[in-house]
């Protein structure tokens, strides 16, 4: 009696949906920042608008209030001001203002045209009884200031 084996082997394929990262009361304001801005650099990797739901993923209770719900959220993504953020090429986080609740960056992002934008970013402890308690969210983002034009 012959017995005949089959291997089979999964590998990894694009319709395989990645965990997000989750806030957490171990990361840092600029951490967040980095995970946010990371995920938008590759948008659609490793699934539509991946980028987009890690992003919202590490949204402030407060800022979700107006924001949200998650599909309005990928909408406000789309819109001019905020385009730009998507696929972009490169960023600079820079520390403005670091107190025990609430730390202010500079990001300065250069999207994928070349143009170089400045954006506020607002990160604050998450401070009521919550899943999120102890975490640093975002609670706002200004609209982009053009910096440099590409030529």
């Amino acid at each position: 009696m012959r017995i005949i084996l089959f291997l089979f082997i999964f590998l990894p394929t694009e319709t395989v949906i990645a965990e997000l990262l989750k806030p957490s009361p171990n990361l840092q304001p600029q951490e967040v920042i980095s995970i946010q801005l990371d995920a938008l650099k590759n948008n659609n990797k490793p699934f539509e608008n991946a980028g987009i739901e890690q992003t919202w993923e590490f949204a402030h209770p407060s800022n979700r209030v107006f924001t949200g719900p998650l599909s309005n959220f990928i909408k406000m993504m789309y819109s001019p001001s905020y385009l730009i953020m998507l696929n972009h090429l490169e960023h600079n986080i820079i520390l403005v203002k670091n107190q025990s609740d609430v730390s202010y960056y500079f990001v300065e992002l250069t999207d994928k045209e070349g143009n170089k934008f400045g954006f506020q970013w607002i990160l604050e402890k998450v401070i009521i009884n919550s899943e999120f308690k102890n975490c640093w969210m975002t609670s706002g983002v200004s609209k982009p200031m053009l910096i440099a034009k590409s030529v």
